[in-house]
């Protein structure tokens, strides 16, 4: 194929690196942007910049925040007695979405994965054990939000035995069958939690 711009070139091999995008979607995305105003496209340029430079890491819980520390660590409203510990930023989000859990989050920043070469001390372990240690701040309960596949059960059994040298109640979310959903399409592995997971009605 002829090429006809390089610069449009060059923007679809970059949009294309982004998650989910083909080189198709890239394409598309890359005319559309042709097709705005000059003023429309810098202001995007300018938002994905200042992405970069003004979005960091809390200091206290790993979450992404504009201030150092996050709204929800210098919140003097939010529990310090509980700690909920999750894999990435984005699950902090989906649990406060549901304005049930008034604590303070932890995020381990990924999960121990062997087939990616990934182990404990590549996430931040050590950081929750000294929040844990931290007497000035006692943690009473921690709870794990990790997601219920191979690799988040294994970083949770981890966290779990590490925490019996501590005086800190260790439970972690349910996992079950979502509302509205009927039973013949759940997956046996989930229906089995959902019963190891049962309540009293």
């Amino acid at each position: 194929m002829q090429i006809t711009s390089e610069a449009l070139e060059r923007a679809i091999e970059e949009l294309a690196k982004l998650p989910g995008t083909g080189r198709k979607s890239a394409q598309r995305i890359a005319i559309h942007l042709l097709k705005q105003s000059e003023e429309r496209v810098l202001t995007l340029a300018d938002a994905l910049v200042q992405l970069k430079k003004s979005v960091t890491r809390c200091s206290v819980c790993g979450t992404i925040t504009d201030k150092d520390p996050c709204g929800i660590c210098s919140n003097p409203k939010r529990s310090n007695g509980s700690i909920c510990v999750v894999e990435e930023f984005q699950d902090v989000l989906i649990i406060e979405k549901t304005n049930e859990f008034r604590g303070r989050y932890h995020v381990l920043g990924g999960i121990i994965s062997p087939l990616e070469n990934v182990g404990p001390d590549d996430i931040r372990v050590k950081e929750l054990l000294q929040r844990i240690s931290d007497v000035d701040e006692p943690v009473q309960e921690v709870i794990l939000a990790l997601n219920p596949d191979a690799e988040g059960e294994a970083t949770s059994y981890y966290i779990n035995k590490l925490l019996l040298n501590y005086d800190v109640k260790v439970t972690r979310i349910a996992y079950g069958i979502p509302m509205g959903t009927e039973l013949e399409y759940i997956d046996e592995a989930t229906l089995s939690r959902a019963f190891a997971s049962r309540t009293s009605f």
